[in-house]
């Protein structure tokens, strides 16, 4: 049941996550600085946030989660491949995500999906193939676009040093956090991933920098999400 962050999670997705925002100032005094490193050209056309998964998981030691996902791997490759497009890379993510319904965190492996040679519309049409095939409530999208393009109404963050039981913690605690960004996604080496929008950019500085990350390490990308089903 991907959430999508929601990075969000390489980038969470949410669930999903959500996961998923923008002004790179905080009206706060003393507030630690807010510049980011902008997105380099190694920002692939697009990204897809999937999983396969369909249970909701609240045990963090649920072995469900160290799955790898290397057969949805390679089948989501041959999807993107039938439809037209060229998948890249795939990273694989632990997410953390709210289930408002469950008032309780979930946890669920996935894996982002760089997708090159693909348009919005052929975006969303490889998303809703994926999200027919795994029985997905959605399946969130990241387009990478200029900041100042007219379809740009999201960033995604990603900022190392993060771990996932950190993010649980962070975000059972923060109600303003898990109701508007949903949830969030990290790497195995750390990287938290943040797909939020524009609008709820400054909300997703402070939640990244109460998690004990350095935002002057964080890279911002700036782009177009979808949640399609």
């Amino acid at each position: 049941m991907n959430h999508v962050p929601h990075r969000t999670r390489r980038r969470l997705r949410l669930q999903v996550t959500g996961l998923s925002a923008l002004a790179l100032l905080l009206g706060i005094t003393g507030a630690p600085p807010t510049h980011a490193s902008p997105a380099g050209q190694d920002c692939p056309a697009a990204e897809i946030f999937a999983t396969d998964n369909t249970a909701v998981i609240t045990d963090p030691d649920d072995p469900r989660l160290r799955t790898r996902l290397t057969r949805f791997d390679h089948e989501v490759r041959a999807i993107v491949r039938a439809h037209g497009a060229r998948p890249a890379a795939s990273t694989l993510l632990d997410g953390v995500f709210w289930s408002e319904a469950g008032r309780q965190a979930t946890y669920e492996r996935s894996r982002e999906f760089d997708v090159n040679r693909v348009g919005r519309d052929g975006l969303r049409h490889i998303a809703g193939v994926i999200a027919k095939e795994y029985g997905q409530e959605a399946v969130l999208t990241f387009r990478c676009l200029p900041r100042t393009s007219p379809e740009t109404d999201a960033v995604e963050i990603e900022v190392p040093g993060v771990s996932v039981h950190r993010l649980s913690e962070a975000l059972v605690a923060d109600p303003e956090a898990r109701g508007k960004l949903g949830g969030g996604s990290v790497t195995l080496d750390g990287r938290l991933v943040l797909v939020a929008e524009i609008a709820d950019l400054d909300l997703a500085r402070t939640f990244t920098v109460s998690l004990g990350a350095d935002w002057n390490e964080a890279r911002l990308s700036h782009g177009d999400r979808e949640f399609v089903n």
